[in-house]
């Protein structure tokens, strides 16, 4: 099958183009080339960026796609944009929301694709949401193949801990210098991370998959970990035990309103998501990889490259400055 992925070389797209590409599928991404990951052996490239349309249109001249996917769709206006490049070009239309569309906060906390979708708190959801809409109205108007996939946290080259990481090396810095570091509420709400290769596989599932068409899917690990669990995995990666200050998800969000979408809207909610559907559509679908053996190896590629060992300074300030003003009230 002819495959077109809109950005494919990302922190999720890089392991669903690759396998793609390793089942014999014609994988094409279209994006600007800036991306600092390499681009998979096999991989066919198109260099546009995907708001200009006009030069978009001249590109697929002549193309016709069993499926596209858009990795980089925010907001409904994208939506409206791809329905008119792709109506006549694809036989399916991925998009990639978020699993962070789901209610917030939860009325139960097992996770399925029914699960209302509603965020109060972050723009980055109702956005999400909003694409969701427009795209579940193109369906029912003409017939617009849809399918809409909801990652949770997903990673492979990323850090992926809400302060001091993802492409930040703050976090790793700050445990193997014994400084403190964040951790938001008291440590014990559950969460799941996935490792973009496992993701990948029920993601590559899907495509082409004729029976997808009009669904939702989330795709996760089914490895629950508390917080505290997580950053001392990601401790264990680094050879040192993290010394971790609990604070507030209110609190942090205070301190740094930027914060309050990611943490009070998402990662201070416990959530166990269920994979029965995706489970029962790509049957191949077991996330296999460990968080504790996956953020070893996202630690390792880090420290292949000291490039990649950027500190963020403003994170580090208002990191500091909070710690002080928490420890001024006698929370340390």
């Amino acid at each position: 099958m002819k495959f077109l992925f809109i950005g494919g070389t990302g922190n999720i797209s890089t392991a669903c183009s690759r396998l793609a590409a390793q089942k014999g599928h014609e994988v094409w991404v279209l994006n600007r080339s800036k991306t600092s990951l390499p681009v998979p052996d096999g991989i066919r490239q198109l260099q546009a960026d995907i708001q200009d349309e006009n030069r978009v249109k001249e590109l697929m001249d002549g193309h016709h796609f069993d499926a596209v996917v858009n990795f980089i769709a925010f907001e409904a206006a994208d939506i409206a944009r791809d329905i008119r490049l792709f109506r006549d070009r694809t036989d399916q239309y991925v998009f990639i929301s978020s699993a962070s569309a789901y209610q917030k906060p939860l009325s139960h906390p097992v996770v399925t694709e029914s699960t209302p979708l509603a965020n109060p708190v972050w723009q980055y959801s109702r956005d999400k949401i909003a694409c969701e809409d427009a795209l579940m109205q193109a369906y029912r108007d003409f017939q617009f193949p849809i399918t809409i996939v909801r990652p949770s946290l997903t990673y492979e080259y990323v850090i992926p801990v809400p302060i001091g990481g993802w492409k930040h090396y703050n976090i790793v810095d700050r445990i193997r210098k014994r400084e403190p570091v964040i951790v938001h509420g008291d440590g014990t709400s559950l969460w799941t991370i996935t490792h973009s290769r496992d993701f990948a596989v029920g993601f590559v599932g899907l495509l082409g998959l004729q029976q997808a068409i009009g669904h939702a899917f989330h795709i996760t690990s089914d490895e629950i970990l508390t917080w505290d669990q997580i950053y001392q995995a990601v401790g264990m990666a680094v050879g040192e035990a993290p010394r971790i200050v609990h604070i507030a998800s209110d609190l942090i969000a205070k301190f740094e309103p930027s914060r309050l979408g990611s943490l009070v809207g998402d990662k201070s909610v416990s959530v166990i998501f269920d994979n029965t559907k995706i489970k029962t559509f790509v049957p191949e679908f077991k996330a296999v990889i460990p968080f504790k053996q996956g953020i070893r190896e996202t630690i390792d590629w880090f420290e292949a490259d000291p490039s990649r060992q950027m500190r963020d300074p403003a994170t580090e300030a208002w990191v500091d400055r909070l710690l002080a003003a928490y420890a001024s009230i006698g929370g340390l």
